[in-house]
This record gives structure tokens, sequence and C-alpha cells, in this order.
């Protein structure tokens, strides 16, 4: 069995995956319009690629002989004289069905290339398959009807009426907006203190329950708290997370008049302890 030597232009020949592809190598290699081609001249530079594809095998090759028949074809059409009427001389271009499949070959391989860079981008990502949700120790929830198709409508018609409140009606919002509430944590550290003279020891909750006071409040009562804590005066704990929380004096005997509540309360450096 004898081997032919293959020559460059043979090796680059064989790179183009069809003769649409070779043919849309040489429009751009030319920069030539893809919507005025000048078939004479892409015709003869067709011809002499495919001379060099004597090492293709046949069922290859036959695709490539194919379009140069078809480029011949359009070529004379260009060039002869025709014999029919100049309404449709006019009416028909012999590129056409040409350019067409040139466009949708020129589509396709545009979408490939994006695939392509696409695959070697997300190649190297591991995506987590779903859990099922006995897996994560939940109940499905099985619907007894089948999902009704204006209830679905209705509902996002509220909620595209709720956003629309919420985002286009902030002037009538704005005077509740500018009377935010004013809490001093002071006066919390003040409120925090007595009540622990008072008791023995008492539960957070208690001195700030959610049904009575607002979120601001309880906020500024835990910042108390943690100032109570800095100064060493009470005692904190906590026997599990988001348990309650248990306030007892760090003195068996509180002071009311603790001077060194007094001197902080006193600071004038606490002026940033008013919240809004």
């Amino acid at each position: 069995m004898t081997h032919t030597a293959v020559t460059p232009d043979i090796i680059r020949t064989a790179g183009f995956e069809g003769p649409l592809d070779l043919l849309l190598h040489l429009i751009e290699r030319n920069r030539i319009d893809i919507y005025d081609i000048p078939i004479s001249q892409i015709a003869d530079q067709y011809l002499a690629y495919l001379q060099t594809m004597l090492s293709m095998d046949l069922d290859v090759a036959s695709d490539f002989l194919v379009m140069a028949s078809t480029l011949l074809h359009i070529k004379s059409r260009m060039l002869l004289p025709s014999r029919e009427s100049a309404a449709e001389n006019s009416a028909a271009d012999p590129r056409e069905e040409l350019v067409i499949r040139l466009l949708e070959y020129r589509r396709c391989r545009a979408l490939a290339d994006e695939l392509r860079a696409a695959h070697d981008r997300y190649s190297q990502c591991i995506f987590r398959l779903p859990e099922l949700p006995a897996n994560l120790g939940l109940d499905p929830v099985k619907l007894d009807e089948s999902l009704n198709r204006d209830a679905f409508f209705d509902a996002c018609d509220a909620v595209s009426t709720r956003n629309r409140m919420r985002f286009n009606n902030l002037s009538a919002n704005m005077t509740h907006i500018l009377k935010r509430e004013k809490v001093s944590l002071r006066d919390k550290v003040r409120f925090i203190w007595r009540r622990i003279v008072e008791k023995a020891f008492l539960m957070f909750h208690e001195l700030f329950p959610s049904e009575n006071t607002s979120k601001l409040d309880r906020v500024t009562g835990f910042l108390a708290l943690l100032e109570l804590l800095k100064l060493n005066k009470v005692r904190v704990t906590q026997e599990h997370p988001f348990d309650v929380i248990l306030i007892s004096p760090t003195d068996i005997h509180p002071d009311p008049d603790d001077e060194d509540l007094k001197h902080f309360l006193a600071d004038g450096h606490n002026e940033r302890a008013d919240y809004q």
C-alpha cells in the first residue's frame, strides 16, 4: 500500500467541513459582499482549491464537485446572453439560491461557535443534582385539584398590583416614612437596670414583648443589654440558640444609683445612642 505525500494546501483544504464552508472562507478572505458575489472570481478560486483535494475520499469530494458544477452553471448563466424577455431577466438572479444557502450556513456556524465556546467555559462546572423532598425530610404536598388557570392569572394580577403600589405610590407613603420613631439607648439602659433592681432575675422577652413593642424597641433594648454586659452589671445566659435570654445582676444586691451607670448615662458620647 503506497502513501501519497500530503501538501500543506491539502491539509488546509481538508479542514473545511463542506463546500459551503469553503465558499464562505473565500468570500471572507476576499472581503466580498455576500449579497453581490462575483461568481466568476469565486468559481475560479474554488476550482483551484478543488484541485488540491486529491487525497480526499470520493464521498466527501463529491459534495465539493457538486458545488463546483453549481458555480459553473451560475457563471455561465451570468456570462451568456439570455433569450428570455427583459422582464423575466430582471425578476430572477441566478445567485439568489446560493446566497440564501450561504446565509443559513453562516448563521448555523455562528451558533455552533457559541455553543462550542459555552461548552469550553462550563465543561469544568459541577452541578448539584436536585434532592428529592423525602431526602430533605419534607413531605410533598399533593394537590387534589389541577391548576386553576383563572385563579393563577388572578394571583399574577394581584402581585403586579401590589408591586405597582409599592414602587409607584411613594409620595403617599412619604409622610409615614418621615415620621419614624426615635428610641433612646440610654432610656433603655435605665429601664432594664430599674427592672433588674426590682427583681432578682428576668427574661428579655418579658422586658420587650413582641406583641406590645416595635421592632426598633426590641433592637434598641438588645443593644442596651449589651452595654450593661460591657459594664459588667448583668449576667446573661442562653442555653440554646434562639432560646429565652435570662438576665440577672452580677451583684447580689444591685445599687439603683450605681455610680458607673450614672457616669455612663451622663457621658456626652452617648448622644449617638438615639436611633431612628
